[in-house]
């Protein structure tokens, strides 16, 4: 087997563990609802890199931008987790009017939060835009 989608299986498998984990955790959350959204990050995002994985060889990707599209994945589904997590910690509403209901953080709380679920999407995004010129049908 090809090292890149191992890699994937074995972080995808950690992920999904970290959000079976972060499952039994929600009712200590300030916010359980939001840590119910961590929870499903968890397996949500753990499931995506395993699919990933199963994909990753049909990707044509030079080496550079496929170690780029690789750290972005990792980094993305990793920081998403957490991020969600630390908003269900720490109470906070940024960026997740839904789930935090009348929950609040303090401003530096708040921000950390923003900048982690920022930093997400721009991962994602980045994953995702590679992977697609990799998924690209060629002539």
């Amino acid at each position: 087997m090809e090292e890149t989608p191992r890699r994937l299986y074995w972080h995808g498998m950690l992920l999904f563990v970290l959000g079976l984990v972060t499952g039994l955790a929600i009712p200590q959350f300030v916010n359980p609802r939001m840590g119910l959204a961590a929870h499903l990050e968890g397996l949500m995002n753990g499931t995506f890199l395993l699919a990933l994985g199963s994909a990753w060889p049909r990707a044509r990707l030079s080496p550079r931008v496929g170690s780029a599209a690789f750290g972005a994945a990792l980094y993305g589904t990793y920081a998403n987790w957490a991020s969600t997590t630390v908003a269900a910690a720490l109470g906070t509403a940024a960026l997740t009017p839904l789930a935090s209901g009348p929950h609040k953080g303090q401003q530096w709380q708040e921000a950390l939060v923003t900048f982690g679920f920022g930093s997400v999407a721009l991962a994602m995004l980045l994953c995702s835009a590679l992977l697609l010129w990799g998924f690209r049908k060629r002539s």
